[in-house]
């Protein structure tokens, strides 16, 4: 996809991230590691997905790779990929032993049928909705019959636009989206969800953050 073409929320979203790279890459992971029902999710993805002939796992918006890293440390052939050239290169130097590449959820460089697994965790959260049947029909795509996607987004029906974050100024749009509806549009990439969880944030949490949602799909 030349720019000419590029939808105009993938060049917000690049250049945000590109401009918050490193601060994001301080606080981020460690919230990761407070997600205890999150991280209990890729452990069941990771067993389904770790077998020799699985073939490999992408992790789509791999921000600074600590979950392509962690997926690693279970056992789990994993590369990331991200939109933004600058958290690639925090990526790369955070875990120089690991592959980040830079490309879109839209129009990914990966064979027809070439992973075993797909993670998109939070990664479809500046993803309009008109948008989203061309990244499942990607997931799709890419996935190996039997293959298996897991997903984690915020969920309900808001849509905030962001002018600052993580100390800089930006502009982005962030969405909440409705746990059936993302269903719906799975299904009609040909993607089966196999298990949903939906968690309460905690009392402090409540009015910035709202419930989270977790999915697990499969490609039959």
């Amino acid at each position: 996809m030349n720019e000419l073409s590029e939808p105009a929320s993938l060049h917000a979203t690049r250049v945000a991230y590109d401009t918050v790279a490193v601060n994001y890459a301080e606080r981020v992971p460690p919230a990761f590691e407070g997600d205890l029902h999150g991280r209990a999710m890729i452990g069941t993805f990771a067993e389904l997905t770790r077998a020799p002939d699985a073939g490999p796992v992408a992790d789509l918006g791999c921000g600074p790779g600590h979950v392509t890293a962690h997926l690693r440390s279970l056992g789990v052939d994993a590369f990331g990929i991200d939109l933004s050239p600058g958290t690639v290169a925090v990526a790369r130097r955070r875990h120089p032993e690991l592959r980040f590449d830079e490309g879109s959820m839209t129009d990914l460089d990966l064979a027809d049928g070439s992973l075993g697994g797909i993670i998109a965790w939070y990664s479809i959260v500046h993803t309009p909705w008109e948008l989203l049947p061309v990244v499942f029909a990607e997931f799709h795509r890419v996935l190996a019959p039997g293959g298996h996607l897991l997903m984690a987004f915020k969920a309900g029906d808001k849509l905030k636009h962001l002018e600052n974050a993580y100390g800089h100024e930006l502009s982005l749009d962030v969405y909440w989206m409705s746990p059936d509806r993302v269903a719906e549009l799975l299904g009609r990439a040909g993607l089966t969800v196999d298990a949903r969880l939906i968690t309460e944030p905690k009392e402090q949490d409540k009015p910035r953050q709202g419930q989270q949602a977790y999915f697990l799909a499969r490609k039959p």
